[in-house]
């Protein structure tokens, strides 16, 4: 029996080719997923490490929680500190780190790096063994500045250079004193880092005096542990608390493999898609395979071969597929995950230094996944041909799927498609993350029950195509007669579309309303021709909202600016805003009272107004950051949504409490409206500033769909694996067919049907389910994207559902065009059948 079952694997080349090649793709699919995340994981973790090589133990300030009425704040860790961590018994040196967001620009004056990769430190001198230098020699003042020498290689810039520098707001031009090389993980995914003297330092980040953190090396023969013991010896421990090196290393460590957790699981997703999808094909070729041997195997029951006996043989040749494929798949998969990290380079999403990593629990992965699904796709074809009798397989006489069957299946089907659309529904009543597990259920059931039902869905959908196909004459009649001949392969066809559009539309149709609803809501809650802000999201000085109002042709202008509070012993962050200003800058909807900022008067969102029972009217005490306490009355109620929320009061009642003030965003309002030369004006009163951004309400709009267009643009590139896939499985049920109807097809030719109308035939089969697949997939993933649109749009009153009528027209075209190349061969296949060894066939 096995080496029967080795014979019948080598005895149909080409349906083992499509086979080995469907399962080769999931495959490598899920191994150069594998390949490329550990790849980049470990690269990240190897550079974290080199970072803290020169840390044995980092000193730094310790969180004061809110007591009371008093708002948390981090302490300085302040030159007196440095000095007592320096005495420690066991401590060699101890290094005063400032740090904080430096954007560095290019000689076009853009923004070198990634915005929130763009950091500044200090330099201790030429010992600082953190940043060797390359050339050059230390900075001394706000004049001399050192930079990277990755950022130095991508921009062109050489030591004597000027170079343009914000810090946080203001520009800097000073001359390149220096270039170092560093082991720094964001300067090697592609951030900069620009290093000033220590006194500098201090004063641009407006640390005056203090540091950030304090990095202390141990004395040879000092541990790590020991040196911390000594450490909180000697220093106040309600104040600092330290860290090992290594515990650095390791925390960073697990942080990165955690970050690239997402991104893996998000990829192996789509690799199961495509696995699902790919078992569709392989259950449909070994159908075929079993078919094509009905009688031999007939036979080999009848001189004495088990039932288990013949599944056996089935289950070996799936093993030897997929032991092949698993193979091929993870040679393939390697290949994809390099090209992947290749790909991220150029696109300008550099990554660290490393080796390819290819573990061992991906080769397992790889074979175990090709066996493991090819095995089990093969496992039902090799049971239901074992169950076939001897005397009626050798007639051929054995009978199709009885009516109770097909009864119980349909049942099924209703059962669990009637249950996942009640959960969806009953998901969609529910407030943000309670109704996602319950959706994401109702999915699943929902994408079985059609698959189940799809046999019964084919008549009716396909009859429906008749009038169309009735204009193709006989070829036309014939292909929709063969395209509900056996709704069950067309069903499990169709289906390997039909999951794949499902995926796309839903995201297209959340993406689209998504998209619409925040461009409603820019228009809606802003009056404001731009929106001020830094690159990274940090704050901005204090003298942006200066320059800004000062600017030709500005009418209006607010800062907004946050700062913790205490209220009713809960943390609440308060926005402080131009309170003669803020009017003219918004449209809110107010819910209740008279939209007022000035003195003690505020607004509150309608959803922080709730949490503390007020109204308009209302009166309630609030304490600062810096601990003092005024009563402040409720204007109006507002309705908060993504863009703008909060409490909202006079800057001139809140700045005087906070220690350093600083601005999130400026909103303006100028005489001319938003343009390209109001924009210009803008931009040159604040000095050009690479790390400033100048927004209208369409920037900002698409600056926060941005996420949700990559993530579409992932989803199509990502299902195209599938749609490989699925155009494989298309081809074998087209290929099954034409085995099939040999004789049929012969007789055809015989009566008068030339070459031409039978490759007709057979790609208007082809169009016809490609179609049918195309339909229920659109269809469901117009379902899925209402009913997650009804979730999210919950807390967005401006989301409405948006159907892209063309974007659905070109997936059902694709859909068409998938079917019509899929039948390329086998169209050309029937049409060379020779007539009279066709018509002898059986």
């Amino acid at each position: 029996m096995f080496r029967t079952a080795l014979r019948n694997v080598l005895a149909h080349k080409a349906r083992l080719l499509m086979t080995v090649l469907a399962v080769m793709l999931g495959v490598a699919f899920v191994s150069g997923t594998l390949v490329f995340t550990n790849t980049i994981s470990d690269a990240y973790q190897n550079s974290s490490a080199k970072g803290f090589e020169g840390v044995d133990v980092a000193v730094q300030a310790r969180y004061q929680d809110s007591k009371g009425d008093q708002v948390g704040k981090v302490p300085d860790l302040t030159q007196a500190v440095l000095d007592k961590a320096a005495k420690v018994p066991g401590a060699a040196s101890a290094t005063g780190v400032v740090s904080g967001f430096t954007a560095i620009a290019d000689k076009d004056g853009k923004l070198i790096g990634g915005g929130w990769q763009s950091e500044g430190g200090n330099y201790w001198g030429t010992k600082d063994a953190r940043y060797p230098l390359v050339s050059g020699h230390a900075p001394s003042g706000r004049n001399e500045v050192l930079i990277d020498s990755r950022t130095a290689e991508r921009a062109g810039y050489q030591v004597g250079d000027t170079v343009r520098i914000s810090v946080d707001g203001p520009v800097l031009e000073p001359t390149i004193a220096g270039i170092f090389t560093t082991d720094d993980g964001n300067v090697t995914a592609g951030g900069s880092l620009a290093l000033f003297d220590t006194a500098t330092a201090q004063q641009l980040f407006g640390k005056k005096g203090a540091y950030d953190e304090i990095d202390v090396t141990a004395k040879a023969g000092t541990g790590q542990a020991a040196l911390k013991s000594q450490l909180d010896a000697a220093l106040p421990k309600k104040l600092v608390e330290t860290t090992t090196g290594q515990k650095l290393a390791d925390d960073q460590a697990e942080q990165i493999s955690s970050s690239m957790s997402g991104l893996r699981q998000g990829l192996l997703v789509f690799a199961g898609i495509a696995l699902f999808v790919g078992t569709f094909i392989i259950a449909n070729t070994f159908t075929m395979l079993v078919a094509q041997r009905t009688k031999e195997l007939a036979l080999l029951r009848a001189v004495g071969a088990s039932r288990r006996q013949v599944t056996r043989s089935v289950l070996i040749e799936a093993f030897v597929v997929g032991a092949v494929a698993g193979v091929t798949g993870l040679v393939a998969g390697i290949g994809i995950g390099a090209g992947l990290r290749s790909l991220l380079g150029s696109l300008g999403a550099t990554v660290p230094d490393g080796p390819l990593v290819i573990t061992p629990g991906t080769v397992a992965a790889a074979l175990a996944v090709g066996v493991v699904i090819t095995m089990l796709a093969a496992w039902l074809p090799g049971r239901r041909a074992a169950r076939i009798p001897p005397v009626a397989a050798m007639s051929a006489l054995h009978s199709a799927p009885t009516t109770r069957s097909l009864v119980l299946r349909n049942t099924i089907g209703a059962l669990f498609s009637a249950a996942g659309a009640t959960v969806i529904v009953a998901a969609t009543t529910m407030s943000g993350s309670d109704g996602q597990a319950p959706m994401g259920l109702g999915a699943v059931l929902l994408i079985i029950g059609v698959f189940v039902l799809t046999p019964l869905l084919s008549r009716p959908l396909i009859a429906a195509a008749a009038p169309l196909l009735r204009g193709f004459g006989v070829a036309g009649k014939l292909a929709r007669q063969n395209s509900v001949r056996n709704p069950r392969r067309t069903a499990a066809t169709a289906s390997a579309l039909m999951i794949g559009l499902t995926l796309i539309t839903g995201m297209t149709v959340m993406a689209g309303s998504l998209q619409k609803s925040i461009d409603r809501m820019a228009s809606a809650a802003i009056r404001a021709d731009y929106v001020v802000s830094m690159a990274n999201g940090n704050a901005l000085s204090p003298d942006v909202a200066k320059k800004v109002a000062a600017t030709d042709g500005v009418t209006a202008s607010s800062p907004l600016s946050n700062s913790p509070s205490r209220i009713d012993g809960k943390t609440e962050f308060l926005t402080g805003v131009n309170g003669s200003a803020i009017g003219k800058l918004t449209d809110l909807t107010v819910d209740s009272g008279t939209f007022r900022v000035a003195g003690s008067d505020v607004v509150v969102d309608d959803d922080t107004a709730k949490s503390h029972g007020w109204k308009a009217g209302s009166a309630f005490t609030v304490h600062y950051e810096d601990g003092k306490a005024q009563r402040l009355t409720v204007a109006a109620v507002y309705e908060g949504n993504q863009l703008i929320r909060g409490i909202m009061l006079d800057s001139a009642a809140l700045t005087p409490h906070q220690s350093d003030p600083a601005d999130m965003q400026v909103m303006v309002k100028t005489a001319d409206g938003a343009s390209s030369a109001t924009k210009d004006r803008l931009e040159k009163a604040l000095g050009s500033n690479p790390a400033i951004k100048v927004q209208d309400k369409q920037d900002l709009s698409n600056s926060i769909a941005q996420a949700f267009t990559l993530i579409l643009n992932m989803v199509y590139g990502l299902l195209a694996m599938a749609v490989i896939v699925a155009v494989l499985g298309v081809i074998n049920t087209l290929a099954m067919s034409v085995f099939e109807r040999s004789q049929e097809i012969g007789m055809l030719r015989a009566i008068g049907l030339d070459r031409k109308a039978v490759k007709r035939m057979v790609r208007l089969e082809s169009l016809v389910i490609s179609l049918f697949g195309g339909v229920l997939g659109i269809g469901l993933g117009v379902f899925f994207g209402w009913a997650a649109g009804q979730l999210v749009g919950a807390k967005m009153p401006t989301y409405e559902l948006v159907l892209p009528w063309a974007r659905m027209a070109v997936f059902l075209l694709l859909a068409g065009t998938v079917g019509v190349l899929a039948a390329l061969w086998p169209a050309r296949r029937a049409a060379k059948l020779n007539v009279l060894a066709a018509i002898k066939s059986e």
